[in-house]
C-alpha cells in the first residue's frame, strides 16, 4: 500500500507545479520498457482498489502517531500537533467505505445512554438522522433510567417505524457493576455505562456502535458498520476518533497523545469479553486513583477508555474524523476535512450545543435543524419489508418490542374517514419540556387539556392562574414544535414551571384527535384528581388550592362523584378585566358583560348546573344529568377514558359525561370556583360540522353506535339512552 501511496503522490506532482513544465515542453518517447512499468503499475493500483481487505496503518504506523500525537507544547497548544496527524492520512476506511458496505439486510446495533426526560428529547434529532440515511434495519439498545424508558417505550410503539427495533437495560442496575468504584458523592453509574456495555448487552451480541446522545448524522450509518471489518482485520477491539481539542492537554496520565472522544465509538464484544475488558479498566482505574485520586470524582467513561489506551494502545483503531466532528469553541476540526460533503457526523460537544460560533456553522446548523423539523412520519415508508426475519435476528433484552408498519385495515364504507382518523396511531413523545415529578400530596389535582399552535397565547395566562400540576397534549407537526419550544424558553411564566407535564403527540392528516389527545394527557397523571379542562379557559385565581381545600372537606365517600366547575364567556379579550372573584363575577353578570358558556348558541350544554342557585349558593349542591350536557369536572384520575370514535367537532365531550352517567356518578356544582372562556376564532372542524351535512350525517351515526355500545355495556343503568332525542 506505501508504494501504492508513493506511485499516486509521483503521479501528482508531475501532473502540477514545477514538475509540470518540462513535460510539456518536450514529452519524452513512450518506449516499451515504459509502456510496461506503465501497465505495471496500472495492475497494481487496481488490484489494490479492488481487494476486499485493506491495511492503511500497521502497528509501527500507529506507534508513530502515537509519539507526534505526545508532542504537547508547554502551554497545552496541540493545534499544529493534530494538523500534522490528520493531514496527509484519511484513516483507515475512508475510501473503502464508499464502496463497500453490509449487506441492504444486516441489522446494525446502536447502542446508547439515555437518562431522563431532557435527553430522551435531545436524542430525537440523532434517531431521525441515523435512520434518514439507512435502509438498513436497525436495532437500538438503550441503558436506560425509569423516566427514558417511559418516553422512549412510548416514542418507538406510537413511531411504528419499519425494520427498527429497541431493547431497554435498566440504568439502575448498573450500581451492582462498579459498587467496588471508589466513588465520591457526584459519581454516576451512568458516567461509565459505555465501559460496562459487553457486560450488560447480550452476551450473543457480537459488536455494537456506542454513541452520544448529541450527534447528527449525515451519512449512512451502514458505512460506519462496515468499519468494523478493518477492525477485525487489524485485531483491534475498539475503534474511535481523536480529540479535536485540547480537552486533555496538561493531563499526561490520561490519554496516549492528544485523547480521543467516545461520542462514536466501534466495540467489538466479543473481543473485549474475551481480554477480560471489566478487568482491565478496573485495574486502569485503580492506578489512577492511587497518582491522581483528586481528579476521580469527575471521571467519565471517556477518560478512562484514553486511559487505558495509554497503557494498552494496541486495543484500539483511529477512526477516520469526519466520523465525529466535534463542535465546541476550543475545536480544531477545521483540519479534518476539505469539503462539508465530506463529513460523516456533527458531534455538538460544546455545552452551549449549537449557539457556538465556528467556521461553516450556519451550514452544521442548518443540517441540525433540518432533522428537528423533519417529519418523523415519512420515515415509517423507509424500508422495504424484504429482509427475512433470519438476516436480522433479535436479540432478547428487557422491555423488547419489535415496531411494525402502520395498520391499514381500517373500516371503509360509510364515514371512513371518521373511523380511519380514530384508528390512527399518532406519533407521541411524553414529557417532551423538563418535568420534575411533584411530592405527593392529600388531594392533590392536576389540571388536563389538549392544545394546538393556535391556542398557544393561552398557556402564559392559564400557567399563572393554576399553579397546581399540569398535563397538557399538544398537537403539532415536528415544525411547528421547534415553534413551541421557542416560545416556551422564552418564557419566564412557562420556563420556570417543573410541574407542568406536555406531551407532544404529532399531527397526521385528516380529523383533530381531541379525545385522543385528552387520553394522552390523562393517561400521564399521578396526582389522586384531575381537573378536566380545555386549554381556552382561564381559572379564577386560587382555584387550584380551593378545589384542594374542597376535595379535604367534601371527600367523596367512594370515587363516584364529579364536581362541576361552572364555566362563563366574556366578550372582552383583556385577561386583566377578568373577574377575580365570585363576587366580581356577579356583578358582571349583572352588567350583561359575562355571560353563561355558551348560552346563546349551546344552552344546554351547561344549563343543568343551574346557575341561578349557584349565584347564592354557600356549599356544593348536587345538579341531574340530562342530555347534551357537558360540564368540566374534577374527579378521580382513574376516570374511564374519553371514547376516541369522536374527533373533530361534536359530542367529544358529551360523551365522556354520559358514560359517567351510566357509571352512576353523581355531580356536585362547586360554589367557589368558576373558569372563563378566552375568545377566539371557530376551529376548522366547528366549520365542517356547520357546513357539511355529510359531516353531520356521519357524526348522527357514530352517536347512535355509542349509545348501542354503552347499554351493550352498562346494561339498566345505560337503558334511559334508548329512546335519547340526538342533537
Amino acid at each position: 500500500m506505501k508504494h501504492v501511496l508513493l506511485v499516486g503522490q509521483s503521479v501528482m506532482v508531475a501532473a502540477n507545479g514545477k514538475m509540470a513544465s518540462p513535460w510539456r515542453a518536450r514529452p519524452p518517447p513512450i518506449t516499451k520498457l515504459t509502456l510496461g512499468v506503465l501497465i505495471f503499475v496500472a495492475f497494481w493500483i487496481l488490484l489494490a482498489y479492488n481487494s476486499p481487505s485493506y491495511t492503511l496503518l500497521d502497528d509501527d504506523d500507529n506507534d508513530a502517531l502515537g509519539a507526534v500525537g505526545g508532542q504537547i507544547t508547554a502551554n497545552g497548544d496541540v493545534r499544529m500537533t493534530m494538523e500534522n496527524r490528520w493531514r496527509g492520512r484519511d484513516g483507515p476506511g475512508t475510501n473503502c467505505s464508499k464502496r463497500l458496505s453490509p449487506s441492504p439486510c444486516e441489522e446494525i446495533h446502536v447502542a446508547i445512554v439515555c437518562s431522563g426526560f431532557e435527553q430522551s428529547r435531545d436524542i430525537v434529532p440523532l434517531i431521525k438522522s441515523s435512520l434518514f440515511y439507512t435502509n438498513n434495519p436497525v436495532h437500538f439498545h438503550f441503558i436506560s433510567d425509569e423516566d427514558a424508558r417511559l418516553v422512549l417505550g412510548t416514542l418507538f410503539r406510537t413511531w411504528q417505524i419499519p425494520g427498527v427495533r429497541v431493547s431497554y437495560y435498566p440504568a439502575e442496575g448498573l450500581q451492582r457493576l462498579v459498587a467496588w468504584f471508589p466513588n465520591r458523592h457526584e459519581f454516576k453509574p451512568s458516567q461509565v455505562a459505555k465501559l460496562l456495555l459487553a457486560s450488560v448487552l447480550p452476551q450473543e451480541l457480537e459488536k455494537v456502535i456506542a454513541l452520544n446522545i448529541d450527534l447528527t448524522f449525515a451519512a449512512d450509518i451502514a458505512e460506519l458498520w462496515w468499519l468494523f471489518e478493518e477492525l477485525a482485520a487489524q485485531d483491534r477491539a475498539i475503534g474511535l476518533v481523536e480529540s479535536q481539542s485540547d480537552l486533555y492537554a496538561g493531563r499526561p496520565w490520561a490519554t496516549l497523545g492528544g485523547g480521543y472522544d467516545t461520542g462514536v465509538m466501534l466495540m467489538r464484544l466479543n473481543e473485549l469479553r474475551r481480554l477480560s475488558w471489566m478487568q482491565v479498566w478496573k485495574t486502569v482505574v485503580e492506578k489512577i486513583t492511587d497518582t491522581s485520586g483528586a481528579v476521580l470524582r469527575a471521571l467519565t467513561d471517556q477518560d478512562i477508555i484514553n486511559a487505558v489506551i495509554k497503557d494498552y494502545p494496541y486495543l484500539h483503531m483511529t477512526l477516520p474524523c469526519t466520523w465525529n466532528l466535534q463542535l465546541s469553541k476550543q475545536t480544531i476540526s477545521e483540519v479534518c476535512f476539505s469539503k462539508l460533503s465530506e463529513l460523516k457526523i456533527l458531534h455538538w460537544t460544546s455545552p452551549r450545543k449549537q449557539n457556538i460560533q465556528l467556521n461553516n456553522i450556519n451550514f452544521f446548523r442548518s443540517l441540525h435543524t433540518t432533522f428537528l423539523e423533519y417529519n418523523g412520519n415519512l420515515l415509517r415508508q423507509r424500508l422495504p419489508s424484504t429482509c427475512s426475519s433470519s438476516n436480522s435476528a433479535g436479540y432478547p433484552g428487557p422491555g423488547l418490542h419489535r415496531t411494525g408498519t402502520l395498520d391499514q385495515t381500517a373500516n371503509k364504507g360509510s364515514c371512513s374517514k371518521f373511523r380511519e382518523a380514530s384508528s390512527l396511531t399518532y406519533r407521541t413523545h411524553l414529557f417532551y419540556m423538563n418535568y420534575k415529578w411533584p411530592e405527593p400530596k392529600a388531594f392533590d389535582v392536576a389540571l388536563v387539556a389538549q392544545l394546538s399552535m393556535d391556542r398557544l397565547h393561552v398557556l402564559e395566562a392559564l400557567c399563572l392562574r393554576w399553579k397546581g400540576p399540569m398535563s397538557l397534549a399538544l398537537f403539532v407537526s415536528d415544525s411547528e414544535l421547534q415553534q413551541f419550544l421557542k416560545f416556551a424558553n422564552e418564557s419566564k411564566v412557562i420556563s420556570d414551571r417543573t410541574n407542568i407535564a406536555i406531551h407532544v403527540v404529532y399531527k397526521a392528516d385528516g380529523f383533530h384527535p381531541v379525545n385522543f389527545l385528552r387520553n394522552v394527557a390523562l393517561n400521564e397523571v399521578r396526582q389522586p384528581y384531575v381537573f378536566l379542562s380545555d386549554i381556552d379557559f382561564l381559572p379564577r385565581y386560587g382555584m387550584y388550592n380551593d378545589i384542594r381545600a374542597t376535595l379535604a372537606e367534601f371527600e367523596p365517600e367512594n370515587s363516584r362523584k364529579a364536581l362541576i366547575v361552572p364555566a362563563f364567556e366574556i366578550l372582552n379579550y383583556r385577561t386583566r378585566d377578568f373577574p377575580k372573584s365570585k363576587s366580581a363575577l356577579i356583578r358582571m353578570m349583572d352588567q350583561e358583560q359575562v355571560f353563561s358558556f355558551h348560552y346563546h348558541v349551546w344552552p344546554q350544554g351547561h344549563a343543568p348546573t343551574d346557575f341561578k342557585r349557584w349565584r347564592t349558593s354557600t356549599a356544593p349542591y348536587r345538579v341531574k344529568w340530562a342530555a347534551s350536557f357537558e360540564p368540566y369536572v374534577v374527579v378521580p384520575s382513574n376516570v374511564t377514558r374519553y371514547d376516541m370514535r369522536f374527533v373533530g367537532f361534536g359530542w367529544n365531550k358529551v360523551s365522556h359525561i354520559m358514560e359517567l352517567n351510566a357509571q352512576l356518578y353523581d355531580f356536585y356544582v362547586l360554589p367557589h370556583t368558576f373558569i372563563i372562556h378566552m375568545p377566539h376564532a371557530p376551529s376548522p372542524d366547528v366549520a365542517k360540522y356547520h357546513l357539511k351535512w355529510s359531516y353531520r350525517k356521519c357524526m348522527s351515526t357514530l352517536k347512535m353506535e355509542f349509545l348501542r355500545d354503552l347499554m351493550r355495556k352498562y346494561g339498566a343503568s345505560a337503558m334511559r339512552y334508548k329512546n335519547l332525542k340526538l342533537d
